[in-house]
């Protein structure tokens, strides 16, 4: 198996594109899984089209499941942070894509996202893992 950790600067973005380095870490390693795993308590990973407006679509959702109010038990860092952490638990912090010839096999509009509530944190590490087919 193959891996690398890749650095994403989010700055205050909900969604950030990360198709393209994953792209790049796939090219020429044949066929295969590429796993991708965000490790953080308060980011998630998601196959969405990006620029149609699901961006904004999904802000509107996350706002109405995890409102950024003092309601949770986990209370440090900013208003609302409680809800940071639960984001994983609704964007899975991990995907598994299929790589054909070095390409990702992903449909026409999708892409891999990187889907960060927590805007204290403006920089995150992806980690990216190549498993080669036999």
């Amino acid at each position: 198996m193959l891996t690398n950790v890749i650095e994403v600067a989010t700055g205050d973005r909900l969604v950030t594109d990360v198709t393209d380095s994953i792209a790049r870490f796939c090219a020429e390693r044949g066929d295969g899984l590429c796993h991708v795993f965000a490790p953080h308590a308060t980011a998630g990973l998601a196959l969405i089209e990006v620029g149609s407006g699901s961006e904004e679509d999904l802000s509107d959702l996350l706002d109405r499941l995890l409102p950024r109010d003092d309601r949770y038990a986990h209370r440090h860092g900013s208003r609302g942070h409680g809800a940071d952490h639960l984001l994983p638990a609704l964007v899975s912090p991990s995907l598994v894509l299929p790589v054909l010839n070095g390409r990702l096999a992903l449909g026409t509009w999708q892409s891999v996202v990187l889907v960060d509530t927590n805007v204290d944190n403006p920089r995150r590490r992806l980690r990216l893992s190549f498993l080669s087919s036999p």
